[in-house]
């Protein structure tokens, strides 16, 4: 029931463009609500949190996958390779901890401090910390960590942390759906903040016109999720797969295997979904494909067949060298 219910509004958020204007009335209000809020911030009516580092946000305006962990994950790379001390904060979403914030390392329980973080902690060498107060989760790790700057896994909406730098990151499949803001459309507020936002990045196909930053997800080895070995993607060139996918926008993750000319057979879950061994299960023998942020959530499951295939990015032609010369520039300007 659950899975008919998220095609159904997939259909209805990213393909029935012609039912739109009938789903409109509904999305103004919300869409009103978050503007009114943010405009709070910018009045000074609400009050804005300015941490004594820079502050990067990473995030979206649309619900569902768009890619931003990867970009997170490139940024804390990027930025330790030019000296920077990096910390990185996010929500942790799917986890249940009783108290926040909750530091995360890279052995931490998933089903505690949400699955994006760990797979952060252990892909990026960062401290990392979560809670739904973004505010408290930063001020948290600067009491621990002597840090230059602080990345924001999502957040983009949590007007109440300043920040120095905003990157929103587009799907470049999907766009923008029809537009509409929730529960009429994918949007969680209305279009034109992309307008507002530092950067702009769409993560593959072909969506968008303006200055935009292009990158396209990339992968080059997959390894066994409860092994050691490793494997070219391209060794599984017109075979038959299980795939399965626990994040945001399955499909991303389904058409990436198929341009490598892998036939999937797909099996989408709920975003921050828990795995169990009969998730990744199947009554043959063909290999299990599983994404690196739902491998944090099967270590303990001991199946040979299953690997884990890591999504990188790539920028387009000049784009890496523009990009990160603007975010070194604005923290330069920062530090003055």
């Amino acid at each position: 029931m659950q899975r008919i219910l998220i095609q159904l509004v997939d259909w209805l958020w990213y393909r029935a463009i012609f039912i739109k204007w009938l789903l409109w009335p509904i999305s103004v209000p919300y869409g009103l609500i978050i503007n009114v809020r943010h405009q709070f911030y910018r009045w000074g009516i609400k009050k804005i949190i300015k941490l004594p580092v820079p502050v990067i946000v990473v995030g979206n305006i649309s619900v569902g996958g768009t890619g931003k962990t990867p970009i997170v994950m490139f940024l804390s790379e990027e930025l330790q390779a030019n000296g920077y001390k990096v910390g990185i904060i996010s929500r942790g979403y799917g986890g249940n901890a009783k108290r926040w914030p909750q530091r995360v390392f890279p052995d931490s329980d998933p089903s505690l401090v949400g699955d994006e973080p760990v797979l952060l902690a252990q892909k990026t060498q960062c401290p990392v910390m979560v809670g739904p107060d973004r505010v408290a989760a930063a001020r948290a790790l600067l009491s621990m960590e002597k840090l230059d700057l602080l990345l924001s896994d999502d957040g983009l909406q949590h007007y109440q942390l300043g920040r120095t730098l905003e990157i929103v990151v587009v799907d470049g499949t999907r766009g923008l759906g029809n537009g509409l803001c929730l529960p009429a459309g994918p949007l969680r507020e209305f279009s034109y903040r992309l307008s507002n936002a530092d950067v702009v990045i769409v993560n593959g196909g072909e969506w968008g016109r303006g200055d935009f930053f292009r990158v396209k997800p990339a992968v080059k080895n997959l390894y066994q999720a409860s092994g050691s070995v490793q494997k070219k993607l391209e060794e599984f060139k017109n075979q038959k797969v299980h795939a399965v996918a626990g994040i945001g926008n399955p499909n991303r993750f389904f058409d990436l295997l198929n341009k490598f000319n892998i036939e999937v057979l797909p099996h989408p879950l709920p975003d921050h979904a828990t795995l169990n061994k009969s998730d990744l299960t199947f009554e043959d023998d063909k290999p299990v494909f599983i994404t690196e942020k739902d491998a944090v959530k099967c270590e303990d499951i001991v199946c040979g067949n299953v690997w884990c295939v890591p999504i990188k990015i790539e920028f387009q032609l000049e784009d890496k060298s523009r990009f990160m010369s603007l975010i070194l520039r604005e923290l330069k300007k920062h530090a003055k």
